[in-house]
Order: structure tokens, then C-alpha cells, then sequence
């Protein structure tokens, strides 16, 4: 037997998690400018970074051949301070995807089952299966989470259910209710992981506050991220808010050194750059009313979403991906998802939407 094949089989099962393809190979591969091209592939901040976090960064240089802090002191007090919680109540991640897998790796195990839902985030089934669980997919209703379904679906061996809000890829959306209702149903042994991976893009009107409900529900996870709203996608900062005994455990399999001093200034700085915040809500709000306005116009079916990206039906999705890349936009085919006749766009700034709904009005002409 070979050496992988002494590997565990629900390793070897994995398929492995497929970005979106990055410029440079898109421009390898089709000969095209890289600065021709445009990216709305993988939810990213059209504005990049806030002015804050790019001079935090140039802060720290200095003290790159030093480890960082690995508890992330100032970090953790800046969160604290920003939505009223504890120091040990905190974890943070590389990036939220970390967040996922840690609560993976403290609470599941071959024997436990994780709950989530049919077209909801790649990570939650790589998450489970990488530690040997079970995973429990659970049908979506409209291209979203069927809370009725899903707690109806957790078992004995039940230990994290998953739930994305907004949900990635399709952007649907659990009002506060819904989800408080849910959570006054879930077994207290049962972790609820909930992904607010696109918080900061929802309307007014959809606000709900998730971290009042953890004094009533220690079995609650709320993790959220920098990559997305914040700018910071190539930094990979990520953190969890949690009841202490869960925020322990998870910081017990936590690598000591899991995010860089560069990344922990840049999220201490963003995450108190209220200004830019708005920005990228604002422009996000008047990005997706361009490109939803323009599919309708085509006559394309999508997705509503809460999100800063959009689903939408393309018919022959391969075909119309192919496209959009020979004409140097890019896009996310999510096939994977259980939707092979959907792409989906990420919210850009005005002129790169431009470029994606001429490409596109091309394309079906």
C-alpha cells in the first residue's frame, strides 16, 4: 500500500475547495492583459483597503522578523470595545474559513453528524469531512436555508449545525426571527455556527443582533470575517464570538501563530474605519441595482441577495463562463453548488459592472 493510501478514507474522499480563478491565470492561459482584466469572481471589496489599514500595515513592517501575538491582545480589545463582549469569549481566525474548521476540529469526530443546507457554503461538508463526521445536507427552500427542515433533520449524533446569513453563493436571506426561533428549538448540546461572513452588507431594515442572544444561548457560534467588507481578502482575518467554554476549546486546537502581526493591525484599524464601511456598503447597494437591473433586462433569472454578489441563471453556464473569460471577465461558475445552469457575480465598482453586462449582453446576443 502506498503511502496516501494509508490515509483515512474520508480524507481521500475530499474533493478539494475551487477558488476563483486569479487574474494572473487568466491572462497566462488566454494571453490577455492582466490589467484588461476584471474580477468578480470571488466577493471581494472593489475599494480595497480602508486608508487606515494600509497605514497600520506600513506600522508593523518593522516588526515582521518577530512572531506576532498570538492572543491577539489589541486585536480582541478592539472587538470587545465595538460590540460590548469579552476577551474570552473571542477566537480569532485565518480568515473565517479557520473559524469553521476550528469549530469542526473541537466538536466533531467520525460518529458526530454536522447539519447544513443544500447550497450553502463548500467549506461546512469540507469542514466535516475532514475530521471523519457525517455530513447532513438538507434541502434548501427558494435557494435557501429550510430552518424548519434542518432542525427536523439533527439527530443523537447531531453536534454543529451550519448556517450561513447571508448565504453564499446564492445570497438568501433568515431574518432575525427566524433565526431566534430556530435557535429556541436546537438541542443546547448542538452547536449553531452561524456565518455572518456578509453582515455588514445588510439593508437597515434586515439588522438583528446576534451577539444579544449568546447570554441566552451558550450554544451559539457567530463568526464573521475581514475579507470581505473590510478589504482585507489577502490578509485572512477571521474571528469568532462565543460562549467562553466553546471559544476555549476551539483556541486549544487553534495554531499558535494563526494570523500575522501585518493582518492583526490591519483588522484592529479597519474595524473601526466606520466611514469606509458605509462606502462599501453604498457602493455595493448601487452595484448590485446595475447588474440586477441589467439581468432583468436580459431576461435572466436571479438570485435577490443580501450579499455583494448576485446568482444567476445563464442556461449553458459553461458556455457563458467561457465567454465572459475570452472577454477577460470573471466570474464564479457554482456547478459545485448543485446549480450547474447558474454563475454568480460579485458586486464590482461601477465600471467594472459595465464590463461584465456588455461581455454578457455579447455573449447572448
Amino acid at each position: 500500500m502506498s503511502v496516501a493510501g494509508n490515509a483515512p478514507e474520508y480524507i481521500r474522499a475530499i474533493m478539494p475547495y475551487l477558488p476563483g480563478k486569479p487574474v494572473s491565470e487568466l491572462a497566462r492561459e488566454m494571453g490577455i492583459a492582466e490589467g484588461s482584466i476584471v474580477k468578480l469572481a470571488s466577493n471581494e471589496n472593489p475599494l480595497g483597503m480602508s486608508a487606515h489599514a494600509r497605514g497600520a500595515i506600513t506600522g508593523v513592517l518593522s516588526e515582521v522578523a518577530r512572531y506576532p501575538d498570538g492572543n491577539a491582545f489589541a486585536l480582541k480589545a478592539a472587538i470587545c470595545s465595538k460590540f460590548g463582549v469579552r476577551a474570552e469569549q473571542l477566537v480569532i481566525g485565518n480568515g473565517s474559513n479557520d473559524i469553521l474548521e476550528l469549530a469542526a476540529r473541537a466538536f466533531l469526530a467520525p460518529g458526530c453528524a454536522a447539519v447544513f443546507s443544500q447550497h450553502a457554503f463548500a467549506v461546512y461538508p469540507l469542514a466535516t469531512n475532514a475530521v471523519g463526521a457525517k455530513c447532513i445536507e438538507v434541502p434548501a427552500r427558494d435557494f435557501g436555508h429550510d430552518l424548519d427542515a434542518m432542525a427536523a433533520a439533527i439527530t443523537p449524533e447531531t453536534r454543529i449545525v451550519f448556517i450561513a446569513n447571508p448565504n453564499n453563493p446564492t445570497g438568501t436571506f433568515l431574518s432575525g426571527e427566524q433565526l431566534e426561533a430556530f435557535l429556541g428549538k436546537v438541542r443546547r448540546d448542538v452547536l449553531v455556527v452561524l456565518d455572518e461572513a456578509y453582515t455588514e452588507y445588510l439593508a437597515p431594515e434586515q439588522s438583528y443582533n446576534a451577539i444579544g442572544w449568546l447570554a441566552r444561548f451558550p450554544n451559539l457560534l457567530i463568526s464573521r470575517t475581514f475579507s470581505k467588507a473590510y478589504g482585507l481578502a489577502g490578509l485572512r482575518v477571521g474571528y469568532a464570538i462565543a460562549h467562553p467554554e466553546v471559544a476555549d476549546l476551539m483556541n486549544r486546537v487553534r495554531q499558535p501563530f494563526n494570523v500575522s502581526s501585518i493582518a492583526l493591525a490591519a483588522a484592529e484599524a479597519a474595524l473601526g474605519d466606520e466611514e469606509f464601511l458605509a462606502q462599501s456598503a453604498q457602493i455595493n447597494r448601487r452595484g448590485m441595482a446595475q447588474i440586477t437591473g441589467a439581468l432583468s433586462e436580459l431576461g435572466l433569472e436571479w438570485i435577490p441577495s443580501s450579499g455583494n454578489f448576485v446568482a444567476f441563471r445563464a442556461g449553458d453556464a459553461a458556455a457563458v463562463n467561457l465567454g465572459l473569460l475570452k472577454r477577460g471577465v470573471i466570474v464564479r461558475p457554482i456547478a459545485g453548488y448543485g446549480m450547474p445552469e447558474w454563475l454568480r457575480v460579485s458586486i464590482g465598482l461601477p465600471e467594472e459592472n459595465t464590463r461584465f453586462i456588455e461581455a454578457l449582453r455579447q455573449i447572448l446576443a
